[in-house]
């Protein structure tokens, strides 16, 4: 049984739980070897079979964690390891802060048709370079994309059967039995962003209520309409999925930026619009700001801050010419002097 502070395969701690997913609870699980935090989830494997048989259902899913390993994208979350522990599997995975889209769905209601056409553009991508893998995702769904805290979109769950699907998110093709494709993916998706925008699935939880027209989906509604087609070869493929929502879009946005950080005292000018869960009163428009020249600043005169001085006074002379004027006295005096006493013994 796992627990808070368990050590599994040797080499991850069990922390504490993070969320549930369809296999059952997630780790945050620190790797004791590389010194990392991960995400840890203990894989599906059904109960109550023979042994032989739950061995072949262990073999199954450890492939399925080793394929998943083998893609690497931005928009997907990256599998370190597959570890085989006792009767169980668990998957090794990057940790990236975030909540699932259906947790997210349930707090702040729908999204816009814009919002959820970007969302689809970001997935769809990841989704379309799964396929030129050879990969299937198999299980797209609200509880399998990941709205991380710094604004970014996280697939999990990448080729992990896992007990599949939720029915209402699982294509027709898959609920008769038949092995998932890239047309399941489609499927798949639609459903997920018709969810998103809608505010139920399609064709209501179990997946097999009659189809119920969208209502606030706006242009995103036609799409949505060929990616829900009954028959798979009827689908468009993920790639031309990606361009008609890209035309959608009008080049207004080309990414989806979930309001799941935390809030700012503004909201950046790339951020959407916040989801709406009721009419609300139209927004202030504020006068946007107009660039201006810039201009130098002129210099301004500064009355002076202390009264004129006098004129100072005239240098004095320099010791040169001193002694030449005190020489000069000197010489006048004696001949004063001579001529005073010449008169005078003289007379």
């Amino acid at each position: 049984m796992s627990s808070e502070g368990s050590i599994v395969g040797g080499r991850y701690r069990l922390d504490q739980p993070i969320g549930r997913g369809r296999a059952g609870i997630v780790w945050l699980a620190f790797d004791t070897r590389l010194l990392r935090t991960v995400a840890m989830k203990r894989m599906y494997l059904p109960v109550g079979l023979p042994p032989d048989r739950a061995e072949q259902a262990k073999a199954v899913v450890v492939q399925e964690g080793k394929d998943a390993a083998k893609f690497e994208h931005a928009t997907a979350i990256k599998v370190y390891d597959v570890l085989p522990d006792g009767p169980d599997v668990w998957l090794v995975m990057e940790y990236i802060p975030s909540r699932g889209m259906a947790t997210f769905l349930a707090e702040h209601g729908r999204l816009t048709a814009e919002q959820a056409a970007g969302l689809g553009i970001v997935l769809g991508r990841a989704l379309a370079a799964m396929h030129e893998a050879g990969v299937v995702h198999r299980t797209v769904e609200p509880g399998t994309v990941l709205l991380a805290d710094d604004g970014g979109v996280k697939l999990t769950d990448i080729g992990i059967t896992g007990g599949g699907p939720s029915p209402a998110y699982r294509a027709p093709e898959v609920a008769r039995g038949e092995p998932a494709t890239s047309a399941s993916d489609v499927f798949s998706l639609g459903a997920t962003l018709y969810t998103a925008v809608e505010g139920v699935p399609p064709f209501g939880e179990d997946g097999e209520s009659s189809e119920r027209p969208p209502q606030t989906a706006g242009p995103l509604a036609g799409a949505l309409r060929k990616m829900l087609r009954a028959e798979p070869d009827a689908r468009p493929t993920m790639a031309d999925t990606v361009r008609s929502l890209n035309a959608i879009t009008e080049g207004r946005q080309t990414a989806f930026i979930p309001p799941t950080a935390p809030a700012m005292p503004t909201v950046p000018a790339s951020m959407p619009m916040p989801v709406q869960q009721a009419p609300q009163q139209p927004m202030q428009q504020f006068p946007q700001h107009q660039p201006q020249q810039y201009q130098p600043p002129q210099p301004q005169y500064a009355p002076p801050t202390q009264q004129y001085a006098p004129a100072a006074p005239v240098a004095a002379k320099s010791p040169d010419t001193r002694k030449w004027l005190i020489t000069a006295g000197a010489v006048v005096a004696a001949i004063l002097i001579g001529v005073l006493f010449a008169e005078l013994f003289l007379i």
